[in-house]
């Protein structure tokens, strides 16, 4: 495994394997955050009352899209 994570870290210019494990340690909390939002969207899907335009629709996505750049420091 480790000379699996040591070719990983040349190829993709990781400066340590410290570095490598923190940043795949962050994309799995994503990864999970994700994946939870997705059960809890499944879970409501089809019990508003209201139906949502396509521009509603787009105005939400912007709004999440912006907000996680946020949270991720991106903007």
């Amino acid at each position: 495994m480790l000379h699996n994570i040591d070719n990983i870290i040349r190829e993709h210019n990781f400066s340590t394997r410290t570095e490598f494990i923190r940043d795949a340690i962050r994309e799995k909390l994503d990864e999970l955050k994700r994946d939870e939002a997705i059960k809890q969207f499944l879970a409501l899907k089809g019990k508003a009352k209201k139906v949502t335009t396509d521009k509603e629709r787009r105005q939400i996505r912007e709004q999440v899209f912006d907000e996680l750049l946020k949270e991720r420091n991106l903007n």
